[in-house]
């Protein structure tokens, strides 16, 4: 399994590193399918979609697995406290992550996710941020580790 993140990419090389990766099956763990700004438009549900598509990537939005907005508002309001904003955090702060341990992760059924996994690919967790240490998503892939066995290999820009 891999992680993958928006920022750093554009939609041509988003997609090449999914297919370096042999990516076929993408999840997306996001609560709101999309980004602001027109760099990061191709990442917006829709087009993400049928970009993946045209590739022969499968999609999946995993809800249950995104941060409840009051979760990502307590990180925000840890980013303005260190003066970081969100395309450069480096870290998740550590009140967020004991809490979207305890009120998410502890709850999330990731057994089907694993019986899912392609057999002739990669599946590769899907968020925002550039660094899985920022994001959510590092936690989920922990929590595979840790339970499930599954090799995390983390996709970045380059």
């Amino acid at each position: 399994m891999a992680t993958i993140g928006v920022y750093g990419f554009d939609g041509d090389s988003f997609l090449q590193q999914l297919q370096r990766a042999n990516v076929r099956l993408l999840l997306d763990v996001r609560q709101r399918r999309g980004v602001r700004g027109p760099d990061y438009a191709w990442a917006n549900s829709r087009r993400l979609q049928a970009a993946l598509a045209d590739a022969g990537i499968a999609y999946e939005h995993h809800r249950e697995l995104a941060p409840t907005t009051e979760l990502r508002q307590l990180q925000y309001a840890e980013d303005d406290r260190l003066g970081v904003g969100k395309r450069s955090r480096r870290e998740l702060a550590a009140e967020y992550t004991r809490r979207y341990t305890s009120e998410i992760l502890d709850h999330a059924d990731l057994a089907p996710i694993v019986s899912a996994l392609p057999s002739d690919g990669t599946a590769a967790l899907f968020c925002v941020e550039r660094d899985p240490e920022a994001c959510h998503r590092s936690l989920v892939a922990q929590r595979l580790t840790e339970r499930h066995h599954v090799t995390i290999e983390h996709l970045r820009p380059w």
